[in-house]
């Protein structure tokens, strides 16, 4: 054995890619993530329970949520910053990092980018400490890949706003202190808007998705939007039409580009610990030949999503980034993400399906984060239409 096994990380010098700051930055949450997410994740995941608003509290003080975001108690870090950050919060669990995502990336980048300065000034500096939680209302029972076709709708009564309408999958939903509602409005009134919707509005309520085996530490709700009433105030008025959930979607993914290699790291530098420990036939698997090509290709898949990575952080710090360019992120480091999980469990044998290690905890989770933020095929006929010109999913 090597007297200095190197880590996957390591094998690609990733370190010599960051400054300074980003390294502080990726340490931090990585010592966060130690101390505060590892001990208990596996008991969270087990009960389905989690303690999502202390949770928002100490990320707050760690000063993840909207930390790529500028004022506003935000810090405005950079895209790669904030992609470290997501890799380390999801090498603890995909559920973590997807709170803090649909806050800052979601509900905190919608009223920051479309937001009025009352709006801003009212949700943006509790949100950022967490002392307000937000979700974001998109997806319906019966639309998700195709959100042009939502039902909720928004009708003017007087100088008020009446929400109708269900949305589904939306994580924090039955523990938000505020909602961004994307609602299909009147043609002459903007055709589909988004709204600030504090949870306590009569009209609103929400309830959790049971029985997951996915994403278990995380809170997934329902919402319902019976006659809403909203103050005029309550629209976002900088955006109109698809593209604002659209550009706030585009924004979360970027997180996920970065964040889904946390898990699979985190799975793959298990599997490497445990074959090392691990004797067969009286030799460490570490010494087959079929296992160390199972973590060599695995190790160039990671690294090669990583480098990947990094170059849409620097494309997004430059302000060049393209959305197709984030789908190819997504497309490429879900997949092979969730591949690596999956031949990292079948490393650990009988033990890689137990909550005593984190890989199949990981495994679960990535099934979802390669449907949701666009499903995995979606995001193939972006790609296909970005390279033919011609779209294949309208």
């Amino acid at each position: 054995m090597a007297a200095n096994p190197k880590t996957p990380f390591e094998l690609y010098a990733i370190d010599s890619l960051l400054s300074e700051d980003e390294r502080a930055i990726r340490d931090t949450v990585a010592r966060f993530v130690d101390d505060h997410i590892r001990p208990e994740v596996g008991d969270w995941f087990e009960t389905g329970q989690l303690p999502a608003r202390e949770l928002a509290l100490e990320l707050g003080k760690l000063g993840v949520l909207g930390m790529h975001l500028d004022g506003y108690g935000c810090a405005g870090t950079s895209a790669v910053a904030y992609g470290l950050a997501c890799l380390e919060l999801e090498a603890g669990d995909s559920g973590i990092r997807s709170l803090v995502s649909v806050q800052g990336s979601l509900a905190m980048f919608a009223i920051h980018a479309f937001g009025s300065e009352e709006q801003k000034s009212q949700w943006l500096p509790r949100m950022a400490t967490g002392d307000a939680i937000g979700c974001f209302g998109l997806t319906e029972p019966d639309f998700g890949s195709n959100p042009a076709g939502m039902r909720t709708t928004a009708r003017r009564d007087g100088d008020d706003w009446v929400l109708d309408g269900t949305k589904m999958w939306i994580t924090n939903g039955s523990i938000a202190d505020v909602a961004v509602v994307w609602a299909r409005a009147p043609k002459e009134l903007g055709g589909i808007r988004g709204f600030v919707v504090p949870t306590d509005t009569p009209g609103f309520s929400a309830h959790d998705v049971k029985k997951k085996l996915s994403l278990r530490a995380s809170v997934t709700s329902e919402l319902v939007l019976t006659g809403v009433r909203l103050p005029a105030d309550a629209v976002l008025p900088q955006v109109q039409g698809l593209k604002g959930p659209l550009s706030c979607l585009s924004e979360a993914r970027f997180g996920i580009v970065f964040g889904s290699l946390g898990a699979a790291r985190d799975s793959l530098q298990t599997a490497i610990d445990y074959s090392v420990s691990r004797e067969q036939f009286d030799r460490p698997i570490a010494g087959f030949q079929l296992t160390q090509r199972k973590l060599a290709e695995m190790a160039v898949s990671l690294g090669n999503g990583m480098l990947l990575a990094m170059h849409l952080g620097r494309l997004k710090d430059a302000g060049v980034i393209e959305p197709e360019q984030v789908s190819v992120g997504k497309f490429n480091n879900v997949k092979s993400s969730l591949e690596i999980a999956r031949e990292c469990r079948s490393i650990l044998g009988g033990n890689g399906i137990t909550l005593e290690y984190p890989i199949i905890r990981h495994m679960n989770n990535l099934e979802s984060v390669f449907t949701y933020e666009g499903t995995h095929e979606i995001h193939t006929l972006v790609l296909g239409e970005a390279l033919t010109g011609v779209p294949a999913y309208r």
